[in-house]
């Protein structure tokens, strides 16, 4: 058999086998798919031997460059132990180890590591402990079974962690299934609900955040945040201050702050958590697409040792956390996270992102005078770019025009892999991204945008 038609054959199995996540099939059959099959630092490779710039980090995953030979090495070595060993009733090294590290570099007084798999599952595991904390904990704070939760907020695709996401598009049509939730609206400047200006606007869209939270907190057990970046809604950005005035707020009102840190952690912000940058600590955080550097599904959550201690009992007072998964504490995952962390220490990665950080940002600069750019938005590796039909007053594509599907094929034509959200352009590197590497990537996203948008004006 050839190398033609080995792909060939590949490319008829994808269409008549598998299903995509995100992806309308019907399109999908009627496309020549991309299939990866190789990577190394910023490019990965197709079938075709097709080199690519890895511009969105394999969604949003791949940290130090694919295939460092740190997180090559981990795999091997764990592999030549044991792949996999259950967590329930039995413990391994690099869970343990891995969950003493974790510890470590978390924000300061999160001290438990509670393993899964993915993101949504880290979420809906801090959900649950949530609840059964105020239960177990202090009842007499009322029957707090319900969270408080931000408009285009994204925390997963579960059931739990749809209920408290916020982008209609992904939930409406599961609505029977959710549990009810509280909701207030986001701090998007450049389209604020309110009608202000940053920051003469002093923070007011907080002012409902706390209306809600003085007159809910008795119902409420904790507010989920993707902290200073709601990824899925277009890298929409906080302003300076938003985070710690919520964690303020959450602590004078009694109600968990749970930071959904699975877009945000391991360095994408410039510091290891999001939170960092505030000085803030939840209550509970989860974390997972980083954590092992883009290699092997992994998910945890981290607690207070104030949520723990709710936990712990007789064995008949049935305190215990019924909650766990086959997967829970995988060996393999946990010793690439382990190299993963490791080469952050080794390598300084997140400070010698930082001169890399403002490269990008200079980088970026003259797209904001392209037409129909409306804003960029840019929190150390994770970039935004919105697109607008008229700048002056910031009208939307509409979905149906699909600018930033049609601005990824160019992109793709012209060597780099992208994946939008709607009408906004999406870019966040691998950390190890070199600065010649950001040029070529802006380069060719201007290049792409200037091509597109002039295509259809």
């Amino acid at each position: 058999m050839t190398a033609h038609s080995d792909r060939s054959r590949l490319a008829d199995w994808d269409k008549q086998f598998l299903w995509h996540p995100f992806t309308q099939m019907r399109e999908w059959e009627q496309e020549e798919p991309v299939i990866i099959e190789r990577g190394r630092g910023s490019y990965v490779t197709d079938t075709e031997g097709r080199r690519y710039l890895d511009g969105v980090s394999s969604l949003w995953v791949n940290v130090h460059g694919h295939r460092h030979p740190a997180l090559d090495r981990a795999l091997r070595a764990q592999l030549s132990r044991i792949a996999h060993s259950t967590l329930l009733g039995l413990s391994n090294p690099p869970a343990i180890r891995l969950a003493r590290e974790l510890v470590r570099v978390a924000p300061p007084g999160l001290t438990k590591v509670f393993y899964s798999d993915n993101g949504s599952t880290a979420v809906e595991i801090a959900l649950k402990m949530a609840v059964q904390y105020w239960r177990q904990r202090k009842p007499k704070a009322g029957p707090k079974r319900t969270f408080l939760r931000l408009h285009l907020g994204y925390h997963g695709d579960t059931v739990g962690a749809m209920s408290v996401g916020g982008i209609d598009l992904f939930r409406e049509r599961f609505r029977p299934l959710l549990f009810p939730t509280v909701t207030a609206e986001p701090p998007y400047c450049y389209r604020c609900p309110l009608k202000l200006t940053h920051p003469s606007c002093a923070l007011a869209c907080l002012d409902p955040v706390e209306r809600l939270l003085k007159r809910r907190h008795r119902d409420l057990a904790g507010l989920i945040i993707e902290p200073l970046v709601q990824a899925a809604a277009g890298m929409v950005m906080a302003p300076p201050g938003y985070l710690a005035r919520i964690r303020a707020l959450c602590t004078k009102y009694g109600v968990l702050l749970i930071a959904d840190e699975v877009a945000t952690g391991f360095g994408r912000t410039g510091r290891m958590f999001a939170c960092e940058h505030e000085g803030v600590t939840p209550d509970l955080m989860a974390v997972s697409k980083g954590l092992t550097g883009g290699y092997v599904p992994l998910g945890a959550t981290l607690a207070t040792e104030e949520i723990y201690q709710a936990f712990l009992g007789d064995f008949a007072e049935w305190k215990t956390f019924f909650h766990g998964h086959s997967y829970t504490g995988n060996p393999l995952g946990c010793a690439v996270a382990l190299a993963n962390l490791e080469v952050f220490r080794k390598e300084r990665t997140l400070a010698r992102m930082q001169p890399r950080i403002t490269a990008l940002r200079r980088l970026l600069r003259p797209l904001s005078k392209l037409p129909h750019v409306g804003e960029i938005r840019q929190r150390g590796f994770m970039v935004g770019i919105e697109l607008v039909t008229d700048r002056k007053t910031r009208v939307p594509y509409k979905p149906t025009e699909r600018i930033g599907h049609h601005i990824a094929m160019e992109a793709r034509r012209r060597g780099m892999l992208l994946r939008p959200l709607g009408h906004v352009v999406v870019l966040m590197p691998p950390l190890s991204v070199t600065t010649a590497e950001l040029a070529r990537m802006v380069t060719i996203l201007d290049k792409s945008i200037r091509t597109v948008t002039e295509a259809l004006s």
